[in-house]
């Protein structure tokens, strides 16, 4: 009887043991190869690179939009862009203008 209490024993230490390996190289694998693991790292670099990169777009865009916002305060418009609206807008041109269609 006591010698079946030890392999008992004996099985349990060893499924524990082999339970513990088991999560130990889960957990490694998804060190080295989960999303965000060793080999995702490269490519969270790049993406970091691509979203930087269209952030300074977005941002010179904006300010872009914010400079031609300010040329047409309704207090203070500036007259170059208010006469260059009404001539793409509104087809309007001086009698002495020469109108030249760059193709897009």
């Amino acid at each position: 009887m006591r010698r079946t209490n030890s392999l008992a024993s004996i099985r349990r230490v060893r499924t524990s043991q082999h339970a513990a390996l088991a999560a130990l190289l889960v957990m490694g694998g998804l060190a080295i190869a989960g999303p965000s693991g060793l080999l995702a790292w490269s490519e969270n670099l790049r993406l970091l690179d691509q979203r930087e990169a269209q952030l300074a777009k977005l941002q010179a865009e904006r300010h872009a939009l914010e400079n031609r916002v300010a040329l047409l305060d309704p207090n203070a418009a500036d007259p170059d862009m208010v006469g260059e609206l009404l001539r793409s807008q509104l087809n309007v041109v001086h009698p002495n203008e020469v109108v030249i269609k760059l193709e897009d």
